[in-house]
């Protein structure tokens, strides 16, 4: 699976991208099929607490599915949309 970590407004570091790739690989555990994902890190210019978002997109073989999270640190961001993910990757695989 090929992942690209994409970061806005901001440079992100290695380690934050090797937790990306590394939650994300874990979802080819439920479905072998993923094709490519898509990581989008963006830092809201809101100085609100929760300001750092979380967009996660998977292809599957004929369909796209997404995940948007925002929360107070990348990392929790990350953890929440892949099991958001995962939970529609179970999701189509029971309907194929």
């Amino acid at each position: 699976m090929d992942i690209k970590v994409n970061s806005v407004n901001f440079t992100a570091d290695k380690k934050l991208v090797s937790f990306v790739n590394e939650k994300v690989k874990k979802l080819q555990l439920f479905f072998d099929n993923i094709t490519a994902s898509e990581v989008f890190l963006k830092l809201d210019k809101d100085q609100e607490k929760e300001n750092k978002q979380a967009v996660i997109k998977i292809l599957l073989p004929g369909k796209e599915l997404l995940a948007k999270k925002q929360c107070k640190s990348f990392e929790e961001a990350i953890d929440l949309a892949v099991e958001a993910l995962r939970k529609q990757v179970k999701k189509h695989k029971e309907t194929l």
